[in-house]
């Protein structure tokens, strides 16, 4: 083994023991284990029970395609003996580093491969293999269970609900009713599918609406909703949407839709994965914003998180 590599199995032996440590005390079976700390090394690593995702970041890295796959089948070596999972358990994935969460709706093979992973004792299905993310995003961990224990009794409204994660966590905490807005039907029949599998499936009072998010909320009466998620893409174009998005320039009157729809003493949820995102604070018309990023980083993203966080209160 070269010196790099030890290198590499030193950190990623390092970083898992105490990942994995943080993850048995909290009863965590899903999480990031290593996110490009070396950059000889330009991968991410999250572990979803007894299997791993591994993406590497595109870079220029000199080497041969020959020479990349010899590489890339000793880093995976390592990855299996240390965390330790079986090779077949390892699926790998190719990304930009800077990738947004418009590339969710971009898929990368049809292989089809779903199965189910627990998170706070719900059921979350994910797949490793179709598209750049796996379903579920983990960064959410803490702001899900906030979300949970806000929920019950109220009129929930998750948008850009992506796989309804958030939406199955109020459905759970008995939610009066839970609104699913996405812009893709294939996301959106994902979301019902998790309801499925929490039996909380209930055409009665959870709704899911395949729809352009900033025409959806036009059209919303005020004091339609108490609580809402709203976690957008940094940007889109999609020609499913009547305008683009872009969330630095469109976050104020975004949010001022959301806030007509929300009842007065309601919350909202506000998520950006948009590192250079700076909130219009005085032109939102929130009763209070508060920033909660800290507060809804976990344990397995401490110090790597590029994503924002706000607390809006009605």
């Amino acid at each position: 083994m070269n010196e790099k590599l030890v290198m590499f199995q030193n950190r990623l032996h390092k970083v898992y023991k105490h990942k994995s440590k943080q993850a048995n005390r909290q009863n965590i079976t899903c999480y990031r284990v290593y996110d490009h700390d070396l950059p000889e090394f330009p991968f991410c690593i999250e572990l979803y029970d007894d299997k791993v995702y591994l993406a590497e970041y595109l870079r220029r890295h000199g080497m041969t395609d020959e020479e990349h796959e010899q590489w890339l089948e000793e880093c995976v070596a390592v990855i299996c003996a240390l965390l330790p999972v079986a090779d077949a358990n390892v699926y790998i994935k190719q990304r930009k580093r800077k990738a947004n969460r418009l590339d969710q709706y971009e898929k990368t093979d049809t292989k089809a491969e779903y199965f189910s992973v627990a998170e706070q004792g719900l059921q979350f299905l994910v797949n490793l293999t179709d598209y750049l993310d796996t379903g579920l995003f983990l960064d959410h961990r803490i702001t899900r269970q906030m979300v949970r224990n806000e929920s019950k009794g109220k009129r929930i409204l998750n948008l850009f609900a992506y796989t309804g994660s958030f939406s199955v966590y109020a459905a759970a905490e008995d939610a009066l009713s839970v609104t699913t807005v996405d812009l893709s039907k294939n996301y959106l029949n994902w979301a019902e599918q998790n309801m499925e599998l929490n039996a909380l499936k209930d055409d009665s009072k959870h709704y899911f609406i395949h729809a352009d998010v900033k025409q959806y909320l036009k059209t919303l009466p005020p004091n339609s909703f108490d609580l809402v998620v709203i976690d957008p893409p940094t940007f889109s174009n999609s020609k499913r949407m009547k305008d683009f998005l872009d969330i630095q320039r469109d976050h104020v009157e975004l949010l001022n839709d959301v806030i007509a729809a929300t009842t007065t003493g309601g919350t909202i949820y506000f998520s950006t994965n948009f590192s250079k995102f700076v909130i219009d604070a005085t032109a939102i018309k929130a009763t209070t914003i508060k920033n909660i990023t800290r507060a809804t980083t976990p344990f397995d993203f401490e110090g790597k998180l590029k994503r924002w966080c706000y607390k809006l209160n009605i």
